[in-house]
């Protein structure tokens, strides 16, 4: 029995909020259970200085975890300097699953920078905030083509993200963190609207996994993101 009392299947319930952030081209506030992530996409009328000149535009992401989002308080980064090697890894991943579903030519020389900022933490922050990021940047997106900034949609499909375990033996979707913590494999996919796999981590606690549990993982994943991808779907009809 999973702590939750969830059957091996079955998500967190997932809300997507639009629009709660006042002054942002996009934003959305994402709940995984208890797990609340605030996404917001702002745009810059300039590429990074790399791509200058090049015609093409650029999509990345900032993630955060407010002092008390968990249980007990955490620095700021911010007073430490830098971001730590963990939020570095999921800012990075939330980008590169953005970018996976934006044909960057089509932004012009502009950037998107959409910040994840973790409001609540109970396991699977940055699958939560992959999934609500793609909302901010599909809204951000719709505002500039409501004022003729590009005139084609670049996004070319939806992406989401959910995590998966190997729990007590039983392979089970959408991890909280009782099960994160004590999961003999802990596993997120990064999942595009029609199937296509942006990314994959998977990390065995004391017990190697098998192939075998790799695919059973893997078709839960499937299940939970297209389950995702509706949700999105309906939230920016």
């Amino acid at each position: 029995m999973r702590p939750s009392k969830r059957a091996p299947d079955e998500m967190r319930k997932v809300t997507l909020e639009r629009a709660v952030a006042r002054y942002a081209e996009g934003s959305c506030l994402v709940k995984f259970g208890d797990t609340q992530v605030l996404c917001t996409a702002s745009l810059e009328d300039r590429p990074p200085a790399w791509l200058r000149g090049t015609g093409k535009g650029w999509v990345t992401a900032e993630y955060a975890m407010l002092p008390r989002a968990t249980l007990e308080r955490t620095r700021r980064e911010v007073t430490a300097g830098k971001p730590s090697g963990r939020t570095q890894e999921i800012q990075r991943l939330i980008g590169r699953s953005l970018r996976a579903v934006v044909d960057l030519g089509m932004l012009g020389e502009r950037q998107i920078t959409v910040d994840c900022d973790v409001l609540q933490a109970d396991g699977g922050t940055r699958t939560a905030a992959i999934t609500g990021a793609w909302v901010a940047l599909h809204d951000c997106i719709a505002w500039m083509r409501a004022r003729s900034i590009i005139t084609s949609n670049p996004l070319k499909d939806h992406v989401a993200a959910i995590s998966c375990g190997i729990y007590q033996g039983t392979p089970v979707l959408d991890l909280d963190y009782p099960e994160d913590s004590a999961a003999e494999t802990d596993a997120n996919f990064v999942v595009t609207g029609s199937g296509g796999l942006v990314e994959v981590q998977g990390t065995a606690e004391g017990k190697p996994f098998s192939e075998e549990e790799l695919l059973a993982l893997l078709k839960l994943a499937k299940t939970g993101v297209t389950k995702l991808v509706d949700l999105q779907k309906m939230a920016v009809m």
